[in-house]
């Protein structure tokens, strides 16, 4: 076993990404260093990180008075700075990616989140993307609302690489894995070749704890309940979803009909852990990485998490080793009068909303440097 157990976490099929991308982080050499010391095999990135890292220092200045000269629209200097870092990283990572065959060494690139109720529109945006940035080891992160998932069809038809976001259901995610067996269906069918399209299916974890613990709180006064009972299922439901999720990826992608399309050169879509930070401090700050550790799968950690995994995580296959435990703590809460539905539901309704808000703080900020200058306080 290796001492950096980000890196053992690769004897057990999971690859460790890193959510979270920055100028800063690019040009100090700290992305390379992960890459060649931490097992770094992929990057991630969201509105919200843009908005963190553009908005927190100086290495944005110097580029930005540039576009802010040159009359383009607040949403054509992000994504002109937004390029830029993704390019780079896929420079990076392209030895991860030529070393894995295309398996790992992707950067990550989402869609306006305004388009997320837009097939049309996130077909025509994820083109655009991957066009410009024209890398190889480019995915595009498109949500999975109903909308989104027609738009995954065509995307993965066209030979893009697709990161499907925002997924927090597991009957979603069975309608994930019909769009990204379609679109490759569809690709066959045509005698276009399937070995050159990659695409992950990123299901969030640990909000579903925030949002299942609050209800489970709110239960506890009811009249007859068990307090004990609902005390002991708080903290359980994200991994439980999680897990419940991975019997549906195992199935997928042991069926007749994937086989149909392996045989022809197809990869899985591998399931992606995103939000796996540990939200309530009263939990094990590793929660969402070790519970869910197991072949096809990867961890996209923000940096607090990783650096705890590698001080402190425990290394095993957890992901499917009491499958029954987690249907009975979905059954149980179930049982206490919460639809595990709605919690679902509401996170993704949530989901676009709070990444939409973060891309109009990003323009917003981007609306201030225009009329202040990139280096005046906001």
């Amino acid at each position: 076993m290796h001492d950096n157990p980000l890196i053992t976490l690769r004897q057990y099929g999971q690859s460790f990404w890193y959510d979270n991308i920055s100028r800063g982080l690019l040009k100090s050499g700290e992305l390379k260093r992960m890459i060649e010391e931490e097992g770094l095999r992929g990057v991630t990135s969201n509105p919200t990180i843009f908005h963190k890292s553009i908005q927190s220092g100086k290495d944005y200045d110097e580029e930005l008075t540039e576009l802010l000269g040159a009359g383009l629209s607040e949403k054509e200097i992000f994504y002109a700075l937004a390029v830029r870092d993704i390019s780079e990283a896929c420079d990076l990572l392209l030895p991860v990616y030529e070393e894995s065959k295309g398996i790992d060494g992707y950067v990550s690139i989402e869609v306006d989140p305004h388009l997320a109720h837009d097939t049309e529109g996130t077909v025509r945006e994820a083109l655009e993307l991957a066009g410009r940035i024209g890398k190889p080891n480019l995915m595009v992160k498109v949500p999975a609302t109903a909308e989104g998932l027609p738009a995954v069809e065509e995307l993965i038809y066209r030979g893009c690489n697709i990161n499907v976001t925002l997924l927090f259901s597991v009957k979603r995610y069975e309608e994930v894995l019909d769009a990204y067996m379609k679109g490759l269906e569809r690709r066959l069918s045509e005698g276009e070749p399937l070995d050159t399209v990659a695409s992950v299916a990123s299901f969030f974890v640990s909000r579903v704890d925030t949002l299942t613990d609050r209800l489970l709180e709110e239960k506890m006064g009811d009249a007859g309940a068990d307090p004990e009972k609902i005390r002991s299922l708080m903290g359980k439901a994200a991994v439980a979803n999680a897990q419940a999720a991975y019997q549906v990826f195992k199935d997928a992608f042991s069926s007749e009909r994937f086989y149909a399309l392996i045989k022809n050169g197809a990869r899985i879509q591998r399931l992606l852990w995103g939000s796996t930070s540990t939200k309530n401090p009263a939990y094990r700050d590793v929660l969402y990485v070790e519970e869910l550790i197991g072949p096809g799968t990867i961890n996209t950690m923000p940096d607090a998490t990783w650096r705890a995994f590698k001080d402190h995580g425990r290394v095993a296959r957890t992901v499917d080793a009491d499958i029954d435990e987690a249907f009975s703590v979905i059954s149980s809460i179930e049982e206490t009068g919460i639809s595990m539905d709605r919690v679902t539901r509401e996170l993704e309704e949530e989901g676009v909303r709070l990444f939409t808000e973060s891309f109009d703080a990003l323009l917003g900020l981007i609306a201030g440097k225009k009329r202040t200058g990139p280096r005046q306080p906001l």
